[in-house]
């Protein structure tokens, strides 16, 4: 990829956001009418998004970015009764906007990418029914009382099935990880709303706090995780699984949270002596930023951390990890803990 094309991109990406808007409601008038200026600042939020991932793609060079984000917005748009030329339209608006802007050595990368991304749409997917197995039934109470809004009922529901026996770990893999994918869904499938989905976060993330007892309560071994999430990134219960999953191996853990600034995430390795730091990121467009991390890591001379990437992109993608410069790469907290320990060996 030529240097400088997501940046490119990026540093004009609300005016090539309205321009290409602008070229899709002239040639779909009908579509865009009744939703009137809201809707069109929607759309204009939206192109700016479809730019955001074309850029990460391009910057990371992995098509799997972009097809993958394309095929969450077809159903989205679904979900929302859109004709079904809106995406491919909105797609092809977008090239011819961006190669109306952009230079013509950068033309090839961005055609070619955004053509991936056209043709992917014409592949036949089978819809994504639910996170949850039919067995799973504390899952599936769970995410009753979170949808009921009944955040005490869920709470007591997760105490009593710890105290008769049900282990943290399972309760954090089998029952929020599956419940928080599963909101996911609901949401992309319009079937709940944003607050819902917010809220049921929020209460997850207090029921994890009632269960720290349980955690911070194992034989300690001289290991140090830093964990954290990129600028930026406001998905942090990920990332707060994994750590608590290294505290409960009995590592001395510091979770960072949310949007941390690099400075402090590369301060904090240096004050803790961090042998791992754990780096999360649920949306594509902030790869870039855990790249920007580890490559200012190891500039200024710490080639003794361990640096271990998670979240959705790297799920998506497998090779993602090892693109960015990443030691290791795992999909979840069970798997963290195994692969930690294998670059420690």
């Amino acid at each position: 990829m030529p240097s400088g094309l997501a940046q490119s991109i990026l540093k004009n990406q609300q005016k090539l956001a309205e321009n290409i808007i602008d070229l899709q409601y002239a040639r779909q008038p009908g579509v865009w009418k009744p939703y009137g200026h809201p809707g069109r600042e929607k759309s204009v939020r939206d192109a700016g998004y479809h730019l955001l991932y074309l850029a990460e793609a391009l910057e990371t060079e992995d098509q799997i970015l972009f097809i993958e984000y394309l095929a969450w917005v077809k159903s989205k748009f679904a979900s929302l009764d859109f004709p079904e030329d809106v995406l491919p339209t909105s797609l092809e608006c977008t090239r011819e906007v961006l190669v109306a802007n952009l230079p013509i050595e950068l033309h090839t990368p961005v055609l070619e990418m955004v053509e991936i991304g056209r043709l992917s749409l014409s592949e036949v997917r089978e819809a994504s029914t639910s996170f949850l197995e039919e067995d799973n039934l504390l899952a599936r109470q769970f995410l009753e009382f979170l949808l009921q809004g009944n955040r005490q009922a869920a709470s007591k529901f997760i105490l009593d099935a710890v105290s008769q026996g049900t282990s943290v770990k399972d309760v954090y893999l089998n029952i929020f990880q599956n419940t928080q994918r599963e909101v996911g869904l609901l949401w992309q499938t319009n079937q709940i709303s944003v607050a819902q989905e917010h809220f049921c976060s929020a209460a997850t993330q207090m029921v994890m706090s009632q269960l720290y007892p349980f955690i911070f309560n194992g034989e300690r071994k001289n290991r140090r995780l830093v964990m954290a999430c990129v600028g930026g990134e406001l998905h942090e219960i990920g990332a707060r699984m994994v750590a608590d999953f290294f505290e409960m191996e009995g590592w001395d853990t510091y979770f960072l949270g949310a949007n941390t600034p690099p400075e402090s995430i590369l301060q904090t390795v240096i004050e803790r002596e961090a042998n791992v730091l754990g780096l999360s990121t649920t949306m594509t467009f902030h790869v870039n930023k855990v790249r920007g991390i580890i490559e200012d890591l190891r500039a200024d001379g710490n080639t003794s951390t361990r640096v271990l990437v998670g979240g959705y992109p790297f799920n998506l993608s497998p090779g993602l990890w090892e693109k960015i410069g990443a030691d290791g790469y795992a999909h979840d907290a069970r798997a963290a803990i195994r692969e930690a320990e294998r670059l420690l060996a």
